[in-house]
Parts: structure tokens; sequence; C-alpha cells
């Protein structure tokens, strides 16, 4: 986040002691203190148009009526200070941090934290800049593998065949895999030690799409994408596609682009034969934000901040 794309600081006003970010002894603002823009970042400004002659003029918003649920204080006196923690985590330069904290675009535990005096602790406490949340925990890994054909979606397998212990198993970090791919399939698997965030990657109920290509036996059908959005029964229970579509023909074959939330064994291969196209090659292309691009088979990478935090809107954290 660039120290050109904030918006402007605006005035600091007195106010009561005590509000959400306390603990420094600092304040928060005041009663008539104007609250955040969420679209904008800017404090108490009504919207600019492009082209507009007239200078903008203030919003002038209603009272609010006090809370019935006090402030949270999430200040911790032996934690490290929120906009070295921010910096540290590629947020920007400490002066820029300094500056989204001012200007009310950052949170902690959902309050909004204006002072630059909190002190929070990493390891327990979330914070959100503009809404998308940050990382702040160093020991926290994200990695993206590009899985291949024949490699068992386990960190240890019994009988001996080649598994993600083969790739990660000199690493110090337990890691999980986000899902699995059968060992026929190959592409995009996520490695993390953040348990949580694994699980709700992989929860249908949190509704996080995975795209697959899929090489099969063709022509296509015509109604086959129909049958497909509408749903077709499995053994297991019926199961529907977010979205399918055709790639590319061949003599005897097509490309198709699979996108589902589902996470059932083998479900796209099942799906596809249901519909009368068994899948010859399937590859997974993509987890949520995160895409497999053009990343090489057997090889691997660390997600950068802005997919991390991509990936944590995902999965509403």
């Amino acid at each position: 986040m660039s120290e050109h794309s904030r918006s402007p600081r605006q005035p600091r006003k007195a106010g009561r002691p005590g509000q959400a970010g306390g603990g420094t002894g600092g304040r928060t603002g005041g009663k008539h203190a104007k609250p955040a823009d969420r679209q904008t970042g800017r404090a108490g400004s009504g919207p600019r148009f492009a082209g507009s002659t007239k200078p903008s003029q203030p919003t002038r918003l209603p009272e609010r009526r006090a809370s019935s649920t006090p402030p949270v204080d999430v200040h911790d006196p032996d934690g490290v200070r929120l906009q070295k923690l921010m910096a540290a985590a590629g947020v920007g330069s400490r002066r820029v941090c300094e500056n989204l904290i001012a200007d009310g675009r950052v949170e902690v535990d959902g309050q909004v934290i204006t002072e630059l005096g909190v002190r929070i602790d990493a390891k327990t406490q979330t914070v959100h800049v503009d809404g998308v949340r940050i990382n702040l925990d160093e020991d926290r890994v994200y990695l993206a593998f590009n899985k291949p054909k024949g490699v068992v979606t386990t960190m240890h397998d019994e009988l001996g065949r080649i598994s993600l212990e083969d790739y990660v198993g000199n690493r110090e970090e337990r890691l999980f895999h986000v899902g699995r791919l059968d060992a026929d399939t190959e592409g995009l698997l996520l490695l993390t030690n953040d348990g949580d965030l694994a699980h709700r990657l992989q929860h249908p109920s949190y509704g996080v799409l995975k795209t697959y290509v899929a090489t099969i036996r063709g022509p296509v059908k015509g109604d086959v994408g129909k049958r497909l959005r509408e749903g077709v029964e499995l053994e297991d229970g019926p199961v529907k596609v977010d979205s399918f579509r055709i790639i590319d023909h061949q003599p005897g074959k097509a490309m198709v682009e699979v996108v589902l939330h589902e996470g059932r064994k083998h479900i796209v291969r099942r799906m596809l034969e249901a519909v009368g196209h068994p899948v010859v090659e399937l590859v997974r292309t993509e987890v949520g934000p995160i895409r497999l691009a053009d990343l090489k088979l057997g090889r691997m990478r660390r997600l950068n901040k802005a997919e991390v935090g991509a990936l944590y809107k995902a999965a509403d954290l």
C-alpha cells in the first residue's frame, strides 16, 4: 500500500477518553467527530465527483445514539505497537501506517483504532486495513503447490507412494493441505499452518470457489452445461456446478472449465461422468482468488501479502 494512495490526513478533534483504542491515555475523537467514510477512507467529507466545479461540502450526519455495548479495549501493554507490526507485515512504511491509523482505516478485533500508542498481540489479535485482513504473525506460512500426477495428497503414505511429505517433509512447520486432489489430478494445492483458514477454504458452507480444467470425451452435448448448473444426482446426493463452459473442441474430445464450491471426493470426475463425459485429464487451476498461473509442475511458491489478504476475505475472516 503506497503512501500516494492514502487519503489526506484530517485534523483531529479532542474528545472523550476511554473509547476503543484506549488504554494508552489518548483519545479517539469527540462527540462530533465524523465517522470514516468506508469507501474513501476520508473522515467526514462527502463523495467527490470528477469534473465537479464546486468544492465538496461536508456531509451532515445524524448524531449517533449511544451503543448499549461499550467499546472493547484492544490495547495490550505487553504487545507491540500497531504501526510497527503493520509495517513489518508489508502494509507500508511506518509513517504510512501511522497515517492509516490516524485516518480511521485500521481495525483491531473489530474496533476502529485512531491512536498511535496502541499495542497488540500479533498472535491472538486480528487487524484489518480498509476491510482487508493482514497477516501479522510471521510464523504463519502460506504456499501454493502445483501437484503432479501420481502424488498422493497426504503428509505421509503408509504404502510408500510419493506424497506431500516428499516435498515439504523437511519444513519445521506443521502444514495442512487445503482440500485434496486425487492421485490422477494435477494442479493447485494450498498448504498452510493456519488451521482456521484451511478449514474455511475447504468447507462448502463458505462458498470458496475452485476452478478445474478437464479434458473429457466429446463431442459435448448441447444440454450438458444446463444439466450441470441445475444439478445432477450422485450416489451420495445431488451436486451442481457454479459455472461451466467449453474451452476447446478436438476430434473425439473437448476441454471444459468447471467451477464449483463442493469438495466431495472425486466430485468433478463423478459429475462429468454422470452426464456422459468421462474425464481423461483433470487440472485444478484456481482456489478462490489464488491462480496456478505459470507455476511449474512440482514447484511451490509463497503467497504474497495481497494474496493472503484476498484468501482471508474469501473465507470471511
